[in-house]
């Protein structure tokens, strides 16, 4: 998995009756764009997270248009 600051992470829920979360990508730590990633997340709280195989990136910028 390879996400760049600015890129969307989306975690989809494992329960029924839990909602998804989405946070922005604000500082990747591993190396060339590889996890943990620092994110924001809609409700305004931080984490530093290792995407596991519920977590999809969405691309934003110059790459998504490519």
């Amino acid at each position: 998995m390879h996400a760049a600051v600015g890129d969307q992470l989306h975690i989809h829920s494992s329960r029924v009756g839990m909602v998804d979360q989405k946070g922005i990508i604000t500082e990747v730590r591993g190396p060339n764009g590889e996890p943990p990633y620092l994110v924001r997340f809609e409700d305004g709280h931080r984490g530093l997270v290792y995407p596991g195989p519920d977590c999809n990136i969405e691309h934003t910028g110059e790459k998504a248009s490519r």
